[in-house]
């Protein structure tokens, strides 16, 4: 019996292409590099990131400032008896206090504010790459998508020709029915690759416009998809951001150290005051000087919570070197292979391919070569050159995990 496809699955798979079809033509084709501009205009990470960073400048600003002055006024021996009844009687003072901050404290602050603010900064710019790495990955996707969908509506074509081939073959009486169901078989096989490629590139679009904020149907720049060799990324200077985020808050755990060190030694509060006697006119000046007695809390507490934090932060620094190390290496490792595969697959692999699947609908239309023949060398291309697509995707996402690992938060690819 012939199998027949239902007729909504056929027209919803018609309104899909149609669909698809028109979102890889209208529009602007989107670069790349535009894609990330736009992202970082509305990312809440970088948005979280850059409040981070506004905090620690605050931070910073507020670490250089000094105590404020304490004005105070007294009144001694009013609302007594005798001479002392009422307000007008009594001695009134007043008086200015500044603190006096020893033993740099200020400066230890300030450098605990800076040290978080390079942390903070650092910080940032991992989001940043992050979030290069987000979109770059989209875009290997949604390239990858496409090249899918067109390997499948070429597969789709060629299974619809060679079911109407088989047919017509069955109709002079030149094969078997069998011939025929087999070839509707691989049709129908093929329509629904071609639907899953389609829903594939529809989601991957849908990934990209979420992230960058563009309107959907869009297009994207991709030439540098088939390019094995070409790669505009450079490794940045220095460490990874990972080795410098450990570092930022290295300094930032010694600072803080300092600073508990530093904040053992008592500050002291000047006092200078005019001191007026009742209703006379005379005057006097009063001069204090005040210094607390560290009997209760002398600070060691707190020295040694922030020694602790420093010798965890170490260890952190020690632990993230090494992680830092072997996943670059893994990441290299990964690059190369990736290399290797996409260089093998889009070579003389795939030019063969494409031959004998040339030379196999040639003999199958003349009848020199039976139909499984025809079917297995369809698929070995098709395979072939999703396997070159898959190569070439791996390619790319490998760069990208790389570059991120490194710390570039700049396009690897350019338009």
């Amino acid at each position: 019996m012939r199998i027949k496809m239902n007729a909504s699955v056929a027209t919803a798979l018609l309104v899909m292409c149609m669909a698809a079809g028109s979102a890889f033509a209208e529009g602007t084709p989107l670069t790349l590099a535009e894609a990330v501009a736009r992202a970082r205009l509305q990312a809440p990470q970088l948005q979280g990131a850059e409040a981070s960073l506004r905090v620690a400048d605050a931070n910073v600003r507020q670490s250089g400032l000094r105590p404020n002055p304490t004005l105070s006024l007294e009144a001694e021996n009013v609302w007594g008896s005798g001479r002392y009844s009422g307000f007008g009687g009594g001695e009134k003072t007043v008086a200015l206090s500044m603190p006096l901050e020893l033993g740099g404290k200020r400066g230890a602050r300030m450098r605990v504010a800076q040290a978080e603010r390079v942390a903070a900064g650092i910080g940032a710019r991992s989001a940043e790459a992050e979030l290069t790495f987000l979109i770059t990955e989209a875009f290997v996707t949604l390239a990858a998508s496409e090249r899918y969908v067109v390997i499948a509506k070429a597969a789709h074509e060629l299974a619809a020709r060679a079911h109407h081939a088989a047919r017509e073959r069955v109709r002079v009486g030149k094969a078997s029915p069998i011939e025929e169901q087999r070839a509707d078989v691989l049709r129908i096989n093929a329509e629904v690759r071609l639907g899953k490629a389609l829903r594939a590139a529809e989601l991957a679009q849908k990934t990209i416009a979420r992230l960058t904020g563009s309107a959907m149907p869009l297009t994207i720049a991709s030439t540098w998809f088939e390019q094995i060799e070409r790669s505009e990324m450079t490794p940045p200077a220095g460490q990874g951001l990972a080795i410098a985020t450990a570092e930022a808050e290295v300094a930032a755990a010694e600072a803080r150290v300092d600073a508990a060190r530093r904040d053992r030694i008592p500050d002291v509060t000047l006092t200078a005051g005019m001191r007026r006697y009742g209703e006379s006119s005379d005057k006097a000046a009063v001069l204090g000087l005040s210094v607390p007695l560290p009997l209760f809390n002398q600070g060691t507490a707190a020295l040694a919570r922030s020694r602790a934090e420093f010798d965890r932060a170490s260890a952190a620094r020690r632990a993230v070197a090494l992680e830092f190390e072997q996943s670059s290496a893994q990441a290299e490792a990964e690059v190369a292979d990736a290399l290797a595969a996409a260089r093998a697959a889009n070579g003389p692999a795939l030019a063969a391919a494409e031959e004998a699947a040339r030379i196999a609908r040639i003999g199958y239309a003349e009848g020199k070569f039976p139909q499984l023949e025809l079917i297995e060398a369809e698929r070995s291309l098709a395979e072939t050159r999703e396997s070159s697509v898959d190569a070439l995707a791996a390619l790319h996402t490998a760069r990208a995990r790389l570059a991120r690992l490194q710390g570039f938060n700049s396009p690897i690819y350019k338009d």
